[in-house]
């Protein structure tokens, strides 16, 4: 993380409009010391339902759209996380993830993430309160949808 393609990929999760907004630049270099970069071509999928995935990514550059039955739910920016439903539920992802471009992102293993908040509380309480505020832009946003 500490090339300049890390610290170049490091701001873009930090500046992206729908970033985990509650995170400390610690906070993101715990998370991203536990991480493995990877690369999505266009039209890869990152999550299906059919698999039980035990990693959530952060999407670092490119665009993710989340689909149910080819129906298109959310579109995943820079700084978001994709997975994260199913590792807060513990269960098999319920939407299908796929790469709308070239994705760059980092996996965390659930695992991982466990083990870093069971060390570093403060980390988890930021962590999952920016999920909480994602997840509900995402909701707000659905119902605006349905009403227009």
């Amino acid at each position: 993380m500490r090339t300049p393609r890390g610290q170049e990929l490091l701001a873009s999760l930090q500046e992206g409009k729908t970033r985990l907004q509650y995170l400390s630049q610690n906070d993101w270099m715990l998370l991203l010391d536990r991480a493995k970069p990877v690369t999505f071509k266009k039209g890869e999928v990152l999550i299906q339902p059919a698999s039980q995935s035990n990693t959530v990514y952060i999407i670092a550059a490119g665009k993710v759209k989340v689909s149910i039955s080819g129906k298109v739910l959310a579109q995943i920016e820079p700084g978001e996380i994709c997975g994260e439903m199913a590792f807060l539920e513990d269960a098999r992802p319920s939407a299908t993830a796929t790469a709308e471009e070239e994705v760059q992102a980092f996996g965390i293993e659930w695992k991982s993430l466990t083990e870093l908040f069971e060390l570093f509380p403060h980390v988890a309480s930021r962590f999952y309160r920016s999920l909480a505020v994602n997840l509900s832009r995402r909701l707000r946003e659905q119902i605006v949808q349905r009403k227009g």
